[in-house]
Order: structure tokens, then C-alpha cells, then sequence
């Protein structure tokens, strides 16, 4: 299957086919910078996700390997339980101010697709999650909204 390069991502034509790079630079080059957008992302941030996410220190850890001290940052506090969610906030607002109305991701595990149905559900757009069949089959996915759909792919590795 042929693939688009966007950025050092690449995507599957057909799942990329509704946002080309022509359209997409300029958006981001006009939002990036924008406080207003920055606002309401940092608030989503802050309200929505939970951040920032806490530090700890491993004092067990720390003293086990001893001459470091060790911190963990909680990204597993975030909601939805990952990092992914963190991007998928700003694409999504970004295509929400873009006029987009369905939201694509390409997942393995599936905290990518969760994290965006979780975004696309709180901006009320619609949401495609693209898994190959023997990470679908491997992979429980969580995903109770409505909005959200799973397309199971039998191309490539499967996965």
C-alpha cells in the first residue's frame, strides 16, 4: 500500500487521504504561535488531561543502584493512562478549528486510538481507529464511545 510522508510520520494513503500536507502546514503554522489557540490547549492540558503530571523520586531505586538519584515522571496519571493523549489533544483541536469533522489514527496497542476517541468524544467529532487484525486480535481496546469506530486491516504485516 503506498504511503504519505508528512513531517518524519508516514501514513497509509487511504487513511491519510483527508488532510494533505498542503493543507495542513499552513493551519499549524497559523495556530502554533496563536495565544488564544495556546490558551485553550493549556486549559484542555491542565482541566482535561491532568497536567502536569506529577514527579516521583525512587528512593528505593535510588539508593538500590546508589551515586544517581531517580525520578519517574507519571505520564500513567494522565487520563487514559498514557502520553498519547498529550498530542492528541492538540490535533484535535487543531482539526476541530480546521472544520474537520472525524478524527484517524493508526494504532498497535491501542492507547493511541483510545487517547483520540477520548479527545474526539469531548470535541464531539467522529473517530476512525485503523489496527492491523493480530493487534486487534491481541489487543483489548477499551473504547466505549459511540463516536469511535475500529477498522481492523488485513494488509502488510498485519500489525
Amino acid at each position: 500500500m503506498p504511503r504519505l510522508v508528512i513531517g518524519d510520520k508516514q501514513s497509509c494513503l487511504n487513511i491519510a487521504s483527508g488532510l494533505t500536507h498542503q493543507e495542513f502546514v499552513p493551519q499549524y503554522n497559523r495556530v502554533k504561535n496563536d495565544p488564544e489557540f495556546l490558551a485553550e490547549l493549556a486549559e484542555l492540558r491542565k482541566r482535561f488531561v491532568g497536567r502536569p503530571s506529577p514527579i516521583y523520586k525512587c528512593k528505593n531505586l535510588s539508593a538500590k543502584i546508589g551515586g544517581a538519584t531517580i525520578y519517574l515522571k507519571r505520564e500513567d496519571l494522565n487520563h487514559t493512562g498514557s502520553h498519547k493523549i498529550n498530542h492528541c489533544l492538540g490535533e484535535a483541536l487543531l482539526a476541530k478549528k480546521m472544520g474537520k469533522g472525524k478524527l484517524i489514527a493508526e494504532t498497535g496497542a491501542g492507547q493511541h486510538g483510545v487517547a483520540l476517541a477520548t479527545v474526539a468524544s469531548l470535541m464531539q467529532m467522529d473517530c476512525e481507529i485503523h489496527m492491523g487484525e493480530v493487534d486487534v486480535s491481541a489487543n483489548y481496546l477499551p473504547i466505549p464511545f459511540p463516536s469511535a469506530k475500529i477498522v481492523h486491516h488485513t494488509f502488510h504485516s498485519d500489525s
